[in-house]
């Protein structure tokens, strides 16, 4: 699975874009509440590595998880 971070603009919030090896979307939500967001696609178990990712990985650069 892929993680992307992707920063907005002044009326579009940043998003987190989650995708499979084949590089399918998965997910796509915003930065703002993750954790419900994780929640309810089912993707509990991945949910400290994807929080961390948030925080940690700059806008743009790809990271396989």
């Amino acid at each position: 699975m892929y993680f992307l971070k992707t920063r907005g603009t002044d009326k579009i919030p940043d998003f987190i874009q989650l995708r499979d090896d084949q590089f399918v979307l998965i997910a796509h939500f915003k930065t703002s509440n993750p954790v419900q967001s994780i929640k309810k696609l089912g993707l509990e178990k991945y949910e400290d590595q994807i929080v961390k990712l948030i925080e940690e990985v700059p806008f743009g650069k790809l990271y396989k998880l």
